[in-house]
């Protein structure tokens, strides 16, 4: 018999465990897909709205070509990340460099244009500047998210023991040893894995702080990837806001 509160509701540890039975690694459910889907548009969009000095490739092509990318990997796994394929491995890794490269190149080319003094307008060039860094977030934490234990699919589907080398430590790999409601939730108590939102997170505090907080990278893909994105961060924050600031006084 479970135990219940004073009020007559579940107790604290049973509320846990209710919890804890709704993880996607609980029974191979698999993550969601609409968080990866909505992430990838919002880039896209991102990258649409950008003044047409910046854009790598006439307006609609990267967009359409990144679309196109997107409907097979809707089409393998419509709801719940559960199977995986070569050919949809390659088409989501390729599906993020793509998005991370144009926006890479129109941070050079926003950088250029500040150097060569082509842009008057500071209050066009700070959106512009906002744009490619949110983007910048977008992109690296979806990069985390493919990368990482080999993918949001392999993190669900296979056993612990079967699963790559991790790329980043999170707070969740060590608390087991933590008081009792923080080490239920650690990834040796009760099988936590990471999604979407934790990799977001991670993209953001690491654009912020130019550096990691409270997730390590493991593995020089990481350590690079974090650095990228960290320099990018910092160029933007340091020379195009500023410069754009310094254009509207």
């Amino acid at each position: 018999m479970s135990a219940t509160t004073a009020g007559g509701g579940p107790a604290p540890n049973a509320r846990r465990a209710a919890v804890l039975r709704r993880h996607p690694r609980h029974e191979r459910r698999g993550e969601a897909r609409l968080p990866a889907v909505v992430a990838t548009l919002v880039a896209i969009l991102l990258y649409l709205a950008l003044p047409d000095a910046l854009l790598v490739a006439p307006r609609y092509v990267l967009p359409g070509l990144e679309l196109l990318l997107l409907v097979p990997l809707v089409a393998v796994n419509p709801h719940r990340m559960t199977r995986q394929n070569r050919l949809s491995r390659v088409l989501s890794l390729g599906l993020v460099a793509l998005i991370g490269v144009s926006n890479l190149v129109a941070l050079g080319l926003l950088v250029h244009r500040l150097v060569a003094g082509g842009v008057g307008d500071g209050g066009s060039l700070l959106v512009a500047a906002l744009q490619v860094w949110a983007t910048d977030i977008v992109v690296f934490g979806l990069a985390f998210w493919e990368l990482d234990r080999g993918g949001p699919v392999m993190r669900t589907q296979l056993p612990r023991a079967e699963l790559p080398l991790a790329d980043f430590r999170f707070s969740q790999d060590e608390n087991h040893d933590a008081v009792e409601e923080v080490a239920d939730g650690s990834s040796r108590s009760c099988d936590w894995a990471p999604t979407l939102v934790d990799y977001l997170y991670v993209s953001v505090t690491n654009s912020t702080a130019f550096s990691p907080t409270d997730t390590m990278p493991l593995s020089t893909r990481a350590k690079v990837l974090m650095s990228v994105e960290s320099i990018a961060a910092l160029i933007t924050s340091l020379l195009v806001i500023a410069r754009a600031v310094g254009a509207l006084q």
